[in-house]
């Protein structure tokens, strides 16, 4: 029997804590009480100030409450509380997957695949804007997030077994059809499922996630060299994409506002990526990659056939994934929706808002 352990991942309300010198409450200004003050009159400010307080929390209590939609980057509240994301573990194949999971399962799903070299940290704002509308999951692959990492030596650490392992749990979630968001190393895991049961996706939308070899530009000549050719010459400069610097610009580079990316993401990511044994998981990876352009042309022909309505939401500043590698999709899929983004690699972080409208209003329309 499959365990399945949750917690609530919620944000914290307000502080309890009371303030240094007390508010007017009820008309009656309480200063704060000496150091040496008598114990009759702590006592009588505090029953004072309890009574207000008490007084307050009844009449919000009683009161019609009235929520205007939030803004990008904060909680969205009901009137129950706040908007809950439960994080799951489930073992499989030997390995304990971890997952985002929010809205009710009996809604269309939505399936969010993250890149390198984030997990579904990447998707924090973003459910809470479709969870109300759509059931959505959102995993970290082994050797990402709170996933387990096994050692590199040890585990199939390719896209053809993270493809797998997706698709196994979704099965375990009792999700038969669903929409997904491909991004970066996303795009081959969710393509590989989709080539497995084209009848179950019931719609694309590709941030940033290459499936044409025009996408791959002079940014993957040293992972050319790596895929040509397997020695420490070739992987160990790989390594410098996997510093701390690296990752800074990976965040920042071809945004708006460099400085308004939450340095949050590089304290995760660069946590994960400084484990012992993480270099060696993603250098198996890097050269796995090279597996995917292969597939490349077996994914296009499924495109033209099946027609799945798709969007696509891309950074056109990426220096990763370029704009070279959005506009082929529409060769393949005429009826495709393209949005070009002013902003890097993680358009989520930038652009938001902006991405969930579109979802949202897509989502819609194939539903």
């Amino acid at each position: 029997m499959t365990r399945i352990d949750a917690a609530a991942d919620t944000l914290p309300g307000p502080s309890c804590q009371a303030p240094a010198a007390t508010a007017p409450l009820n008309g009656e200004i309480l200063p704060p009480a000496p150091a040496a003050a008598p114990a009759r009159a702590r006592a009588r400010r505090e029953g004072v100030r309890s009574r207000a307080y008490s007084a307050l929390l009844v009449a919000a209590m009683a009161a019609p409450v009235t929520l205007p939609m939030p803004a990008w980057g904060e909680a969205v509240v009901t009137a129950a509380g706040w908007t809950e994301v439960a994080h799951h573990r489930m073992e499989i194949d030997g390995v304990s997957i971890a997952w985002r999971e929010a809205g009710d399962p009996a809604k269309p799903a939505v399936l969010l695949l993250h890149g390198f070299p984030t997990s579904s940290h990447m998707f924090r704002n973003l459910i809470p804007a479709l969870s109300a509308d759509y059931h959505v999951i959102a995993p970290d692959y082994p050797g990402f997030g709170a996933s387990d990492m096994p050692p590199a030596e040890e585990y199939d650490y390719s896209f053809d077994n993270f493809a797998g392992l997706m698709m196994d749990l979704l099965e375990a979630r009792g999700v038969d059809r669903y929409a997904v968001y491909l991004m970066d190393y996303g795009a081959p895991v969710g393509f590989r499922m989709f080539a497995r049961a084209p009848e179950r996706v019931s719609g694309f939308i590709i941030q940033n996630g290459n499936a044409y070899a025009e996408g791959l530009e002079e940014f993957w000549d040293p992972l050319r060299a790596y895929w040509a050719d397997r020695t420490p010459e070739t992987g160990d400069p790989l390594r410098a994409f996997l510093t701390i610097d690296a990752t800074k610009w990976q965040f920042q580079h071809g945004t708006r506002a460099p400085e308004a990316i939450s340095a949050d993401n590089y304290a995760h990511v660069q946590y994960l990526l400084d484990r012992p044994g993480a270099q060696e998981v993603q250098l198996k990876l890097f050269l796995d990659y090279g597996t995917n352009l292969a597939e490349y042309p077996k994914w296009q022909a499924l495109f033209r056939e099946t027609r799945t309505p798709t969007l696509i939401l891309w950074g056109e500043n990426d220096h990763i994934f370029p704009p070279a590698g959005a506009h082929p999709y529409l060769r393949d899929l005429p009826e495709a929706e393209l949005h070009l983004l002013d902003t890097g690699h993680f358009a989520l972080e930038e652009e938001g808002a902006r991405i969930a409208e579109e979802m949202l209003a897509f989502l819609a329309r194939i539903d």
